[in-house]
């Protein structure tokens, strides 16, 4: 199963803080761990929501509006996407990260195309990935 780790946003990362070079070297560290494992799929840091846009739909009316985004809680500072085999093991092994100071991090599994196929049919699986490629 695939797991999306969601590392949520704080004051600092907000503020366009970057981590301590120590932090930066720690997660290096764990990163490796996690790829030498085949648990690694991608990962990314997030810039401060100061330079983002939300783009809200309504019916055919789109409202585009410039962060920052006053609700801290609610943002994203950064993601992992791993391959695991339970969401106990990503428990795990996130509880190996280098993070401290009151980091939040929220793990969510990810829906695979089977998922779908259980629920619109076996064919809805290939017609969503689209033509075979020779």
């Amino acid at each position: 199963m695939r797991v999306m780790v969601i590392v949520k946003a704080s004051k600092e990362s907000e503020a366009g803080i970057l981590p301590a070079p120590e932090l930066l070297e720690k997660m290096g560290k764990f990163n490796q761990e996690l790829m030498q494992a085949g648990v690694f799929l991608g990962a990314d840091g997030l810039k401060a929501s100061s330079s983002g846009k939300r783009i809200k739909f309504s019916g055919p009316q789109r409202t585009v509006t410039d962060g920052p985004f006053t609700e801290t809680k609610e943002l994203i500072a950064g993601y992992w996407l791993w391959q695991v085999r339970t969401l106990e093991e990503a428990v795990e092994w996130l509880k190996r990260a280098p993070f401290d100071g009151g980091t939040e991090v929220e793990l969510r599994p990810v829906f695979e195309m089977a998922d779908f196929a259980q629920r619109f049919g076996a064919g809805s699986s290939a017609e969503a990935r689209g033509p075979a490629k020779e």
